[in-house]
């Protein structure tokens, strides 16, 4: 009920007899079912209360919200920005925002049409994504990565692949690699081979097209792996604070720094992945393999501490879920700004400013505590030794007693 969010007599009334008067305690009850705490619902009203009162004011009824709403946009954006002035202002807005979403979700106003999805623009497309996922293995991620550059290839070259030649798809690769590094450089050759070769298996175009996409120079095992020192991961680590946010977020830095998951792999844990009893977690990587790994005393506590303390009670089986509301599951992306959070408040300038880092410092760290290239491999799950080999390379102290000298030129 509003009067167990708002004391003010006078805020009442103007929440009573405003547009939103009908309306008022169902969006309490909304609010309380998608996890808002009671003060950030009363901070709510009454930045509503701003707009609402706007609305009366400027001759707007409850069939006019939207385009109230839009008017009121248009006319804070034409105006200066007065601290502490009266009437509507940015919280009022995100505040209406918030209604109107409630208003859709209960059927008042008609829910907003969403575009149509690159799918359904191109049908190609879509049969592309289900033959890739079903014959290749490929998440929703990486064909999320591959998307974005097929929609470019549809849009530059046309939609009828019997009208692609190798001069027309050469130059497309060219073209759009020509302002990225070669990793991304490597991923469009990657995106279009992959297209060409499905176009291939389903008899509309050449089955050897694919070949003629040029791949972009880039030796193995040529970089030294970017990573934290042991002790700024601990840093890190320690920077979590020990409130509902830092117990979720400590969790989740032990799962990367510890066990060298990736952040899609972290986001994508449910409850049935972990085996309490057995101390094992299993973990969905890449080309939907599902693998064992033992579940630290550490890792373990952490997750405990989360679950029981801070975790909101939203009935999903994703482990990881945001604190504040709207509650969700966390997504790649989310974890990502995890990790770039801690770093920010330890201080760490990172070679890598995001959860990837913490991957290769997991590595780094194995390596010089004495753990083999094999057991490293099998922890990050490496499908090939070449790989796991790439971290060799870090061990400087190792490499400098094996390096042989320049002839005729002194030792350092």
């Amino acid at each position: 009920m509003l009067e167990a969010h708002i004391t003010s007599q006078v805020l009442r009334r103007r929440l009573r007899s405003g547009l939103a008067a009908g309306y008022l305690d169902g969006y309490v009850d909304w609010l309380h079912h998608h996890g808002y705490r009671p003060v950030t619902i009363t901070t709510s009203l009454r930045s509503l209360t701003g707009w609402t009162d706007w609305m009366r004011a400027a001759g707007f009824t409850v069939r006019d919200l939207l385009a109230g709403f839009e008017a009121c946009t248009a006319e804070l954006g034409a105006r200066c920005r007065v601290h502490y002035s009266r009437g509507p202002n940015y919280h009022s807005m995100v505040a209406a925002a918030l209604f109107i979403r409630f208003l859709r979700e209960q059927g008042v106003l008609e829910p907003i049409t969403p575009p149509p999805s690159p799918a359904e623009l191109w049908p190609i497309i879509g049969e592309f994504r289900s033959w890739m996922h079903q014959h290749r293995g490929l998440t929703a991620s990486s064909l999320d990565t591959y998307q974005i550059i097929l929609v470019e290839l549809l849009t530059a070259c046309g939609d009828d692949p019997r009208q692609y030649t190798a001069e027309i798809l050469r130059d497309f690769v060219l073209e759009r690699a020509r302002h990225h590094g070669i990793a991304r450089a490597k991923t469009v050759v990657v995106a279009v081979r992959a297209f060409l070769g499905f176009l291939g298996a389903m008899g509309r175009c050449p089955p050897g097209m694919r070949h003629a996409i040029p791949g972009f120079a880039a030796w193995q095992l040529s970089t030294v792996p970017r990573f934290l020192v042991a002790e700024d991961v601990e840093r890190v680590i320690a920077s979590c604070p020990e409130d509902a946010n830092g117990l979720r977020d400590k969790a989740v830095l032990l799962l990367l720094a510890r066990l060298g998951l990736r952040a899609g792999e972290v986001a994508g844990l449910r409850f049935a992945d972990i085996d309490w009893t057995h101390g094992q977690i299993t973990v969905s990587g890449k080309s939907r393999r599902q693998e064992k790994l033992p579940l630290s005393q550490e890792v373990g506590d952490a997750l405990l501490r989360y679950l029981r303390v801070s975790r909101p009670p939203l009935q999903a089986t994703e482990l990881f879920t945001s604190v504040l509301a709207p509650i969700r599951p966390l997504t790649r992306a989310a974890v990502t700004q995890i990790v770039r959070a801690a770093l920010r408040r330890a201080g760490i300038k990172a070679p890598i400013n995001g959860a990837h880092v913490l991957r290769h410092s997991a590595a780094t760290t194995m390596l010089r505590r004495g753990v083999s290239l094999a057991g490293i491999g099998a922890i990050l799950r490496h499908r090939s030794p070449r790989t796991t080999a790439h971290y060799a390379k870090v061990d400087f102290g190792h490499l400098s007693e094996i390096a042989q000298p320049w002839p005729g030129v002194v030792s350092c």
